[in-house]
């Protein structure tokens, strides 16, 4: 059978023996009911495990809403204008609405990002502020030791609402929910604090309930307090196909189980060989995106078989962190070791690239050099039907082979396995 995988603006083929392939994994169909701000509307009508917003809130209270920063693809500005209409019902002034819109441990915003990610009307009307790292009320610690420092624009809000958007996320389980809190309006060593629990078997896409890193997530956001949430999920177009309010855990549980109808693909067993992209421009322009396919893929491959991950990189690895960590680092364990002590942003990526090492081999085909592509640890093929025929060589005749065309949008579970 003749597969194809995007790779830049062009495809890579790959010839597969029937007999071989196990399955083709992309999203599953589905029939979306509402779509954008009707979506959100719909969710705030008919909150779950919540009253309605506009019973809630009072006037007079000082009220936070988290949105997330410009690096997340959450489209705030169809969000926020139904929020603020729940809040002008329930008698709540525009004076007494802050918009925080929570970095992490990433940079600041232009005041042009603050009003694209607001939208203009919002904008004008609230106050929109970045989170601030460096002004944090201690609010208290996790059981894990994670201290939960807070912005002060969240932490002295007398009612607080943590927007975002519901995707895999690969050590967190699922994004969203309280993750606004933490790490979203979080200082550094409370990020690093959590983080560090990444290296967990535990922590990966898909795991809610037995996540450490997780758990330590959502002790943050108790101890905080989190009044509310509107969180939306996203199809491959960054549009808005769902929306959940209501009640910080169990409206987000009811999100991730949507999400888990759009994009978790039950496999009989784990491959020999994984063939996986992103799916081409612009998601593989580099490493440090191409990375989200090769997470996913982890799930379908058996210990000692081989991913193939087809992403053409024409930027390289698209990261000064990551590539300091990747071409620094003695051995790919060395940093699953290092993240354990140390968290940062780009570092982290590499690291998960180490501990899918640590089970499987990864061959890229892409446009990086060999030799660079060997120095970090990978190993470079010319052609994805070029790796192919190796790993079947290695293999045999009988190797089981999957194939995930859309890698960074679908998560393989094995059946017999299962997935909180």
């Amino acid at each position: 059978m003749k597969l194809e995988f995007g790779y830049g603006t062009g495809v890579q083929t790959v010839q597969v023996p029937e007999k071989n392939l196990m399955g083709v994994l992309t999203a599953n169909e589905m029939q979306h009911e509402r779509r954008g701000e009707d979506a959100v509307r719909h969710a705030l009508a008919h909150p779950i495990g919540a009253e309605p917003l506009h019973t809630l809130a009072k006037p007079g209270q000082k009220i936070a809403i988290i949105a997330s920063d410009v690096s997340r693809p959450v489209p705030s500005s169809e969000i926020l204008p139904a929020i603020l209409d729940e809040l002008h019902a329930a008698g709540c002034r525009d004076e007494d609405i802050t918009v925080v819109f929570a970095l992490g441990s990433h940079r600041h915003h232009t005041v042009q990002e603050q009003e694209r990610l607001a939208g203009s009307e919002v904008f004008r009307r609230v106050r929109c502020v970045d989170s601030d790292p460096d002004d944090c009320v201690h609010m208290g610690v996790t059981k894990n030791g994670t201290p939960v420092d807070v912005t002060r624009a969240v932490a002295q809000a007398d009612f607080r609402i943590c927007t975002g958007n519901i995707e895999f996320h690969y050590f967190a389980g699922y994004s969203g929910g309280v993750k606004a809190i933490m790490p979203g309006v979080s200082t550094p060593a409370a990020i690093q604090a959590n983080h560090r629990m990444m290296v967990s078997e535990l922590a990966c896409a898909g795991n809610l309930d037995t996540n450490p890193l997780r758990q330590d997530i959502e002790e943050a956001g108790r101890i905080c307090g989190v009044d509310y949430i509107v969180n939306v999920v996203l199809d491959e177009h960054r549009k808005i196909v769902y929306a959940v309010a209501g009640d910080a855990v169990l409206a987000h549980r009811a999100g991730c189980q949507y999400l888990d109808r759009m994009y978790r693909k039950p496999i009989a067993q784990k491959a020999d060989i994984v063939l996986v992209s992103q799916g081409g421009a612009p998601k593989d322009a580099n490493l440090y995106q191409t990375q989200k396919a090769l997470d996913n893929a982890k799930h379908a491959v058996k210990k000692g078989g081989t991913i193939i991950l087809i992403g053409a990189c024409q930027e390289g690895l698209g990261s000064a962190k990551f590539e300091q960590w990747l071409t620094g680092s003695p051995s790919a364990h060395a940093m699953v070791e290092r993240i354990g002590r140390e968290f940062e942003l780009g570092g982290h990526k590499a690291a998960a690239i180490g501990m899918v090492l640590e089970n499987a081999r990864i061959d890229l085909v892409s446009k990086m050099d060999s030799d660079f592509v060997r120095s970090i640890f990978l190993n470079p093929q010319p052609s994805a039907q070029a790796a192919f025929d190796e790993a079947m060589e290695r293999y045999g005749p009988d190797a089981r082979v999957l194939a995930m065309p859309f890698g960074g949008a679908t998560l393989p579970v094995v059946k017999e396995e299962g997935v909180n």
